[in-house]
């Protein structure tokens, strides 16, 4: 196979699979409530980075105060284990009766799909 072949399968497998991986999180996420707990090495989906803090303030300022309050408790998406406004304004989404906010849309399949796994990590 020569090397422009070889790079070309290369790069479209590794495309394929950036495209399914998506910003689902992992097994491992750490429970809800530890301000800047991070994923294991690897875990988090190529493209999937969390902000550094002014962007954090920047985005939740940008909530309305209930929502914002609920960022402030709720601290960390439930799926992805990053902070909440690290990838932009989070999004609210209910779940079993219950406003959640996840880091981006593509975490809603994951904590519509699994509720009570997601729904315990987040505090009372």
């Amino acid at each position: 196979m020569s090397r422009v072949a070889f790079l070309t399968s290369a790069l479209s497998i590794a495309a394929f699979a950036l495209g399914f991986s998506g910003c689902g999180g992992t097994e491992e996420s750490p429970p809800a409530g530890q301000p800047g707990a991070e994923q294991p090495s690897g875990a988090q989906p190529a493209g999937h980075q969390h902000g550094d803090a002014g962007a954090i303030a920047e985005a939740l300022a940008q909530l309305s105060p209930e929502d914002r309050a609920l960022a402030e408790k709720q601290v960390n998406c439930p799926v992805s284990g990053g902070l909440l406004g690290g990838m932009g304004v989070p999004y609210k989404v209910t779940v079993d009766g219950r406003d959640v906010l996840l880091c981006c849309s593509g975490c809603e399949g994951e904590i519509r799909s699994h509720p009570e796994k997601y729904l315990a990590k987040l505090p009372e």
